[in-house]
């Protein structure tokens, strides 16, 4: 007993394929018609019938012109199989719910340019194609959105920045392009040359706060020209930011995505600048190791239509 103990279950024990076809040759009393059943050739029925008799020291199947019968060890090894298989099929039948319960909500995290200006039209078309995918969104910057995959909060998340964040797995999905904007009456809107970038960092500024990753992007290009100069203001979301430009607070740097309309109707001015690369990576990300499924992986390939 002690040996058997030590051989793993599975080594002992056939598996459900094997289960399966015994209680079809019960059912037919014919290992032919077992084979049809499901799916497989006669031959390949009896070389897995002679297998599972190897495995457990007896004989289960009598074979005749007229067809098979199970022998007496045979039928006490059916009713055995038949509790494995029902209780299998009971197993099947719950993670299949699982899955139904998981596919049925999509819990997304995403920085806050994607939020409010990209994330609605994909989580429109999401809703064409499984309207009965109950989504929620959490929105926050990019060092919230990995918190939250990390902490299991999220399925998916979208992030702008750099690299993807530690801990996770990414994949681009889009690029985008940070501007420096000012009110029309700020002197910067007034300018016919561009600023340098010393200019740019040594200027106090509108800015997100740090863990956005338009801060992170902006902290980045600017680092070999002194740095970022204290910020005037420094807000917790874009929309923030942008609002403290159009009244006049003082220039600020935004997604090009997120100005496009108040650059339009000239709310706000466009400042160029020279000697500094201000685009940006858009990712998508999830937990490393763990590639997107279900209502996951169709939003992701949404972003990439």
């Amino acid at each position: 007993m002690a040996d058997e103990e030590r051989v793993p279950l599975a080594h002992r024990v056939p598996d459900l394929g094997a289960l399966e076809l015994l209680l079809a040759v019960a059912r037919h009393g014919s290992l032919g018609r077992a084979a049809r059943e499901l799916g497989v050739t006669q031959p390949a029925a009896s070389s897995r019938v002679r297998s599972m008799e190897r495995q457990l020291g007896v004989a289960l199947v009598e074979r005749s012109p007229r067809g098979s019968r199970l022998t007496e060890a045979g039928s006490l090894v059916t009713d055995w199989a038949r509790r494995v298989v029902e209780a299998a099929e009971a197993f099947d039948a719950g993670a299949q719910a699982l899955r139904g319960r998981r596919d049925s909500r999509l819990r997304v995290a995403a920085s806050m340019t994607i939020a409010e200006y990209l994330l609605p039209g994909w989580l429109i078309a999401l809703r064409a194609d499984r309207p009965g995918t109950a989504v929620s969104l959490l929105a926050g910057n990019s060092a919230a959105v990995a918190d939250r995959l990390l902490s299991g909060e999220a399925d998916l998340g979208f992030v702008e920045g750099l690299a993807v964040p530690e801990g996770l797995d990414g994949t681009v999905i889009g690029h985008d392009r940070l501007v420096v904007v000012a009110a029309p009456g700020h002197p910067w809107a007034r300018r016919r040359s561009p600023l340098t970038a010393g200019e740019l960092a040594g200027a106090p500024l509108v800015l997100r706060e740090r863990g956005s990753g338009t801060r992170q992007v902006l902290d980045s290009a600017l680092s070999a020209f002194g740095g970022l100069a204290d910020p005037l203001l420094e807000l917790a979301s874009t929309t923030a930011v942008k609002a403290a430009a159009v009244t006049g607070a003082g220039p600020a740097v935004l997604s090009e995505l997120a100005v496009t309309e108040e650059l339009a109707s000239r709310r706000l001015a466009r400042v160029p600048v020279d000697g500094v690369r201000l685009d940006r990576d858009l990712r998508a990300v999830w937990p490393h190791g763990q590639r997107p499924t279900g209502p996951a992986r169709d939003l992701l390939g949404l972003t990439r239509g």
